[in-house]
């Protein structure tokens, strides 16, 4: 039987893996950048890292890992975090492109842009998150699982709000998010963004337009 667990040092691999293998709106996108390890190294080491107590995952039979959340507590504090401590370490490895001419390069530019105050959300909901489940474990209550874990570490830490933003193409996620409680926010092109009230009586969710 699955069950949930904190992250621990030495998941990271196993965590990394599962974000391969969802990061294509929810599918596969192992061959789809010249190096695969693009996605983890920016949408779930770099949690790990950080805030590796706001980190979980679901062991599936045999210890196995086969889904997680993260989150960060403070936006703003983490994306000037991850500009001016996580990312430079890997530019080399990964340079800017001059244009975006590839879905890698709008995920390598979108890295380099990454900054305290670019997102839209954070005054009303400061913590944003990122999950991922393998197929095994889609449609098992594992997602409210981990949200309601994650969403309990964040109050117990007194954060208000939690927002996160998915892509429009990735209709699974978009239906699944307000059944676990989150409201849909006014989106640019291309992405849905929710939140979710955490504590106290911050302002009133944005619908979506």
């Amino acid at each position: 039987m699955p069950r949930i667990r904190p992250f621990r040092s030495g998941d990271e691999a196993a965590v990394a893996e599962v974000c391969l293998r969802t990061a294509d709106a929810g599918s596969d996108a192992t061959g789809m950048f010249d190096d695969d390890a693009i996605w983890a190294d920016i949408f779930v080491l770099p949690y790990v890292a950080r805030h590796p107590e706001l980190a979980f995952v679901v062991e599936a039979d045999g210890g196995r890992v086969a889904g997680y959340i993260v989150g960060a507590p403070d936006t703003a504090e983490f994306e000037d975090w991850f500009a001016t401590e996580w990312w430079p370490e890997r530019a080399a490895r990964w340079p800017r492109p001059a244009v975006k001419r590839t879905r890698q390069d709008a995920t390598l530019i979108y890295a380099y842009s990454r900054r305290g105050g670019a997102e839209p959300y954070g005054e009303a909901y400061p913590a944003h998150l990122h999950i991922n489940l393998l197929p095994e474990l889609q449609g098992e209550g594992w997602g409210r699982r981990l949200i309601q874990a994650l969403a309990r570490a964040l109050r117990d830490r007194g954060v208000v709000g939690l927002h996160l933003v998915a892509s429009a193409e990735n209709e699974a996620a978009i239906a699944f998010y307000p059944r676990v409680g989150f409201t849909a926010l006014e989106s640019p092109a291309g992405v849905q963004a929710f939140g979710m009230h955490l504590a106290g009586n911050g302002p009133a969710p944005v619908a979506r337009a």
